[in-house]
This record gives C-alpha cells, sequence and structure tokens, in this order.
C-alpha cells in the first residue's frame, strides 16, 4: 500500500446500485456461454452435458459466495488480485490478476469474433469481409461506450440483458414446438472424464458474477448490494443455463441429422440447420449479436479495473492508473486492455480460445477462494466449507481441460512472473518508519 508520503490513489465513484449490479453480472454470463459454451458441453457430454451444467453451477456458487464475501469487506477494483495481496503473498495475488487479464481477456477477443460471425450470417454484403475488421469495430465502439462512464455502460447493458433474455425465450419455444423435451441421461454412456471438462467449460460460462467483486468500488453500498447482486445473478443464469441446455438437448435428440450437433458452433447456427424458421432463427441471431456486444462491454469493464488495479501497485506501469476529470473512468486502462484484447483476436480458435479462459479462470478463483479461507472471523458470511468446496472444485476441474491448454496455461503464468521480474513493473514501496 502507498506510504504516507506517496499520494494516495484517485478513487472511482459509487454509481452502480443494486439492480444495475444484477444487471452487469447477467450482462457479463448471458453472451458467449449461453450462446456458445452450452453446446460445447453437449457436444462433449451428451444428454449428461445437462448435468455438468448443473454441476457447475454448484461451483459457481461456492466461488460467487467467497467473492462476495471478500468484496463486501474490501470493495476495491481489481478483484482476486487485491485480495491475494492482502491475504496471500504478493507473487499469488499479481499471478491472479495476470490469470484474469489472460482469461478475460481472451473471453472477450472470443465475445468479439462471434459477434463477426453473427454479423456475417444477418447481412450478406459482409459476408465476404474477414471477421477481424468487423470485431475490431465492434471493440471499438465498445471502447468509446466505457470511455464515456459507468452510468452510460449500465444503461446499456440493462437494455441488452432484456433484449438477450427474449431471444433465449424465443429459442427454447421454437425447440418446444419443434420437439419433446424428452432428456433421458440413461440413453448416453457416461463418460467422467468428458462430463467434467464440460464442467469446466460451463463453469467459465458462470464466472461474470466476478464483474461484480472486480468493480467493487463503484457500488453503492457494497456491504449489502454485493452479496445480494451476486446471489441473484447466479440464480437467474442458473435456471436461465438449465433451460437452455435442455432445448439444445431436446433439438439435437429429435434431428434426424447425426451431424447437427457437431456442425454447429452456436445456437443460432443450431436453429439454422434444424427445422427452426427463418424468423426464429434472425432473432436468435440477433439476440446472440446482442449478447456478444454485452459481454464485450462487461469485460471491457472488468478488465480495465483489474488494470487500474495493477497499475496502482506498478504492477504494470502507473500510468495507466489515471482517472478521468470526473473521476468517473479509468480511461488509460480501457485503452491499454482494449489493445490487449485486439492482439489476442489474431486467434480465431473460439474453442481452443474458451479452453484457455477455463484454465486461467480456474487458477484465479481458486486464489480467491483462499483468500476468502484466509479472512478473519469477523468478516466471514459464509461457512468455511463452501470456501473449501470452492477451492477443491477448481483445483479438481484443471486436470480435465486438455493436456494442449494445461501446458499453454503453464507457459502464460511463467511469462508473466517473468515480465514482473524482467522489467520491474512491481516495485514494492517502503514501509513506514
Amino acid at each position: 500500500m502507498p506510504s504516507d508520503d506517496q499520494p494516495k490513489p484517485q478513487q472511482l465513484k459509487r454509481v452502480v446500485g443494486l439492480s444495475g449490479a444484477v444487471m452487469l453480472g447477467l450482462g457479463s454470463i448471458l453472451g458467449t456461454g449461453v450462446f456458445v459454451s452450452l453446446l460445447f458441453a453437449v457436444q462433449l457430454a451428451g444428454n449428461w452435458g445437462v448435468f455438468a451444467v448443473a454441476l457447475a453451477a454448484v461451483l459457481a456458487i461456492c466461488n460467487g459466495l467467497s467473492s462476495a464475501q471478500l468484496a463486501a469487506s474490501h470493495p476495491v477494483s481489481g478483484g482476486a488480485y487485491e485480495y491475494g495481496y492482502r491475504f496471500l503473498t504478493p507473487t499469488l495475488g499479481f499471478n491472479a490478476g495476470w490469470m484474469f487479464l489472460i482469461a478475460k481477456g481472451a473471453s472477450a477477443a472470443t465475445a468479439a469474433l462471434a459477434f463477426a460471425e453473427c454479423l456475417r450470417q444477418l447481412l450478406p454484403a459482409v459476408a465476404d469481409t474477414d471477421v477481424r475488421i468487423s470485431a475490431a469495430a465492434t471493440l471499438a465502439v465498445v471502447t468509446g461506450l466505457v470511455l464515456s462512464g459507468v452510468r452510460r455502460s449500465v444503461r446499456v447493458n440493462t437494455a441488452i440483458v432484456a433484449l438477450v433474455l427474449v431471444s433465449l425465450g424465443v429459442f427454447c419455444a421454437s425447440s418446444l414446438a419443434t420437439s419433446v423435451w424428452q432428456i433421458s441421461l440413461s440413453s448416453d454412456e457416461f463418460d467422467l472424464s468428458r462430463t467434467l471438462h464440460a464442467t469446466a467449460l460451463c463453469f467459465v460460462a458462470y464466472t461474470g458474477y466476478g464483474r461484480v467483486a472486480t468493480m467493487g468500488e463503484e457500488i453503492r453500498e457494497p456491504a449489502k448490494n454485493i452479496p445480494r447482486a451476486v446471489i441473484a445473478t447466479l440464480v437467474v443464469t442458473s435456471a436461465v443455463y438449465l433451460i437452455v441446455a435442455g432445448a439444445v438437448i431436446a433439438i439435437v435428440n429429435s434431428s434426424t441429422s447425426l451431424d447437427l450437433l457437431q456442425t454447429s458452433k452456436s445456437l443460432d447456427s443450431l436453429l439454422a440447420a434444424s427445422d427452426a424458421g427463418r424468423t426464429t432463427t434472425t432473432i436468435v441471431a440477433s439476440g446472440a449479436m446482442l449478447a456478444m456486444f454485452g459481454v464485450l462491454l462487461n469485460l471491457v469493464l472488468g478488465l480495465s479495473r483489474v488494470a487500474l488495479a495493477m497499475a496502482r501497485r506498478n504492477d504494470l506501469p502507473s500510468y495507466f492508473a489515471g482517472l478521468s476529470d470526473n473521476g468517473d473512468s479509468p480511461q488509460r486502462a480501457v485503452v491499454f486492455v482494449t489493445v490487449l484484447i485486439g492482439l489476442l483476436m489474431l486467434n480465431g480458435d473460439v474453442l481452443r480460445t474458451w479452453s484457455m479462459s477455463a484454465f486461467a479462470v480456474l487458477i484465479y478463483y481458486a486464489t480467491a477462494n483462499l483468500c476468502a479461507l484466509r479472512q478473519p472471523i469477523e468478516e466471514r458470511r459464509y461457512p468455511r466449507s463452501v470456501s473449501v468446496a470452492g477451492f477443491a472444485g477448481c483445483l479438481g476441474l484443471a486436470p480435465f481441460i486438455d493436456l494442449k491448454t494445461i501446458v499453454g496455461g503453464a507457459v502464460l503464468i511463467v511469462i508473466g512472473l517473468l515480465i514482473k521480474s524482467v522489467t520491474n513493473f512491481r516495485q514494492r514501496k517502503s514501509p513506514v518508519a
């Protein structure tokens, strides 16, 4: 922490209420996760994909409660990065921040590319355009919105969440109209490895609730509103995911095409290949685009707040710790993460990028649970068993991600620590005499 002779860092304004915090969480979750990740889960586990979604929900609830407990007591920007410094060690704190930037930067890049792919399906005029061009343009629009301040971002996000829920309702209604929802777990052979791999991918789809914690500095009455927002977000999301997963399986089970599931890359492409009409497919594709835009918006918000926290400790150049004149936006940090996302967009493999996000997110939340276990008893809101279960779940799922991703994730951890050491980003403040 800064010594007495150091200027106190500028603080962001608390302008987000409970409803806004819930919508930020939903806007971060109902995007790439619901339109893409659930499909991956069913591809891996078949009908057991519903079980994977439910298991991921339980793990997400444990991790969400740990994060809410930490954020309520320490409502600062940065999430587990700050908690790692406070309760563990500087190295573990830095690694949590680094993993967050990697995981969510990759997720943001995936959302931008997925938005561009949906745009190509809806607008023939841009069908031959490189998706990276449309993705970059979308990222530029989102960046401008975030730079305008968190109030406007929250209002736009709320509208997006409402429209996305409508499009998901249309998707589920379409599956009911074209098939009978018959999900029999016994009809598919249970494969533990594939089911847990699917669970890991689904868990990432839930972790948008972390946006509430990483933006804790901007939420009003954080001790009360953060836990409520996290719990409400997870309850709504769990219900939506289970219903949508059931709809996916119903469409696949009723289809005469054996390749329908494996060739589909998103919910709208699944509908397009099934018996659903053009109007229904267009509505769902439009909802998918809005969802990707909303996720990108929320990820730029969350990533910039972690970058801000890291810059305040000189784990990133202190230049990125500057705020706008009205204290409403960490503008330099926003630009930094925009450049990071732009670089990550060069990789167009959605599944590989999502898997890397899964690995990094599991490491990040394992760190958060360790921090929650170190909190003093007067700060605890939930039983220690909740954090123990969250920690064990994160570490337990990590080995079930494919080996190539695990090795790549380990390399990125080493690279982060080397950057921290070689470039001397981190400059420890001298203790007060």
